[in-house]
């Protein structure tokens, strides 16, 4: 259905980044030399700076201050060299991935970037194995070689057509051999890393300041010399500081509410641009196995059949998101609406019988868990939603609690949590990267999750097609097991929003196929 709400933000977000070039006079080159960093503020702060530690969106941090393979130049869907000049399969099967190595790359602490460092970055992320770690990405490889300073070879244990798109990701990060040790997770507030930029200084939870890194060799055309970038606890905060000056603009954690009030504000006085794009984040519940009554099929049935996501997104998030059904969002090759197609509309009666078959009669007391700082301050409004739903149905008792960021992930990964509340900004555009993260025995999530016919059939075969066209069938199946299993419930896909001051150029070129922000493509106007 054509959506004319939906359809007139985005003209108006293009309107606005038009009159940047059109409504102001003539504009000089761009640059942020004589006045200081680019301050961005996010309510998204990295839960560690070592990339074999993390698999969230401590990667915003990463990709500007490392570097890897592989990653997406502006316009690209498919990785290109970064820190690798050239690389492709030398197979037929896809199962020897080969790269080689730009010529005189160098960390910034002076010491080469060869294949030899590459090859202890790859190995030291399984070797550490951090549970809920990006270990779980390279399932598919066997071994790293470095036979010469500049080759690398991986020679995977079955085809693998998303390898390329694995290397891309910032979990995938080359760091200095000597300075990150090859059995544990490096500790300190500092990087030493071969990106964009360097990281001059860090203040957990609060600040990040980035420079140009005069020695970086790589695709990033940088047009800026520094990059502040401030951590906010709640999307008011973040709008008042971009109000009154103190930042230049914002990226993840806009309120709904600041969005719409921003969005009614366009105006020749306004001094912010709001700029929306094309998300492909999405929003879910986790059902712990081992807890008593989430480990029950029914009861995870019940809750499914019980969940408005409509009254969410309506109700929550102001219609700046969309109700999702399946894991795999919408816009990628392979997205069903599974969750719909079998369940219907939102019903009480469906599931008082799902949950009286099973023999069920009793309310059933379930604790929601959601993190207090990580995903944007509708979230304990959203749990508050999901709450009077669960609860108005008479069908479940519910007991919500929370946690900041770091001790929540340590909670989920302890199996703490019967039921919890995630986020997924993709690794990588593909279908392949909303569902082999979240099954087997290690997974992103920390919480096992055996599916065989997706790990040893399903997805080995889309594996082994390069044109990812033509891998629905496999992913529509996928699918289909997760519908049927409950152990994820989808509720919402994210749209992306940066808000940002009216000097400020390059907002629209500055998000990756991941959605992660490139910090270099950022500039100021110096002139109207």
């Amino acid at each position: 259905m054509f959506n004319r709400n939906r359809c007139l933000r985005r003209v108006a977000a293009i309107a606005s980044i038009s009159s940047l070039v059109t409504g102001c006079g003539v504009l000089s080159s761009d640059s942020s030399d004589d006045e200081g960093p680019i301050v961005l503020g996010t309510t998204s702060a990295p839960s560690t700076l070592d990339p074999a530690a993390s698999w969230d969106s401590s990667w915003e941090l990463f990709r500007n201050i490392y570097q890897t393979l592989l990653s997406y130049p502006v316009g690209a869907t498919t990785p290109q060299p970064d820190a690798a000049e050239q690389c492709g399969f030398t197979d037929a099967s896809n199962q020897v991935y080969r790269c080689e190595l730009r010529e005189g790359l160098k960390f910034s602490n002076g010491d080469p970037l060869d294949a030899q460092a590459v090859k202890y970055s790859i190995d030291r992320i399984r070797k550490i194995n951090v549970n809920g770690g990006p270990a779980g990405l390279l399932g598919s490889l066997d071994r790293v070689q470095a036979p010469n300073e500049r080759e690398v070879v991986f020679r995977l244990n079955k085809p693998d057509a998303t390898f390329p798109f694995v290397l891309a990701t910032p979990a995938m990060s080359i760091v200095a051999p000597d300075d990150y040790p090859a059995d544990a997770v490096r500790r300190g507030d500092d990087i030493v890393g071969s990106g964009p930029y360097t990281l001059e200084s860090y203040e957990d939870g609060r600040k990040a300041e980035l420079v140009k890194n005069g020695q970086y060799k790589g695709f990033a055309e940088q047009r800026n010399s520094a990059v502040t970038v401030r951590y906010f606890q709640d999307s008011g905060a973040m709008v008042k500081a971009l109000r009154d000056k103190e930042i230049d603009l914002t990226y993840r954690g806009l309120a709904a509410g600041d969005i719409i009030e921003l969005q009614g504000k366009r105006s020749k006085d306004e001094e912010i641009q709001l700029v929306e794009g094309t998300g492909t984040d999405i929003n879910y519940l986790v059902f712990n196995p081992k807890d008593p009554w989430a480990s029950k099929k029914p009861v995870r049935q019940a809750v499914a059949q019980v969940v408005d996501r409509a009254a969410i997104a309506h109700k929550v998030y102001k219609d700046t998101v969309d109700p999702l059904y399946s894991m795999v969002p919408k816009g990628l090759t392979g997205h069903t609406t599974g969750f719909f197609d079998d369940y219907g509309n939102p019903s009480v009666s469906k599931a008082r019988k799902i949950l009286a078959d099973a023999g069920i009669t009793q309310r059933v007391p379930l604790t929601l868990w959601y993190t207090s700082d990580r995903y944007g301050s509708e979230t304990a409004l959203e749990f508050k939603e999901l709450e009077r739903q669960l609860e108005q149905s008479g069908l479940f008792t519910v007991t919500l609690k929370s946690r900041p960021w770091k001790t929540y992930v340590e909670g989920y990964q302890k199996g703490e949590y019967p039921v919890f509340g995630r986020g997924w900004f993709p690794d990588f555009p593909d279908a392949d990267n909303f569902i082999a993260p979240f099954v087997g025995e290690q997974n992103a999530l920390g919480t096992p999750y055996p599916a065989p016919q997706i790990t040893n059939d399903l997805l080995p075969r889309s594996r082994r097609e390069s044109d990812r066209a033509n891998v629905v069938k496999e992913f529509e199946e996928a699918q289909q097991i997760l519908v049927d299993d409950a152990r994820l419930l989808p509720l919402w896909q994210g749209r992306q929003y940066v808000a940002a001051s009216r000097d400020i150029s390059g907002a629209e070129r500055a998000l990756d196929p991941s959605t992660i922000m490139m910090m270099w493509e950022l500039s100021r106007k110096t002139s109207w």
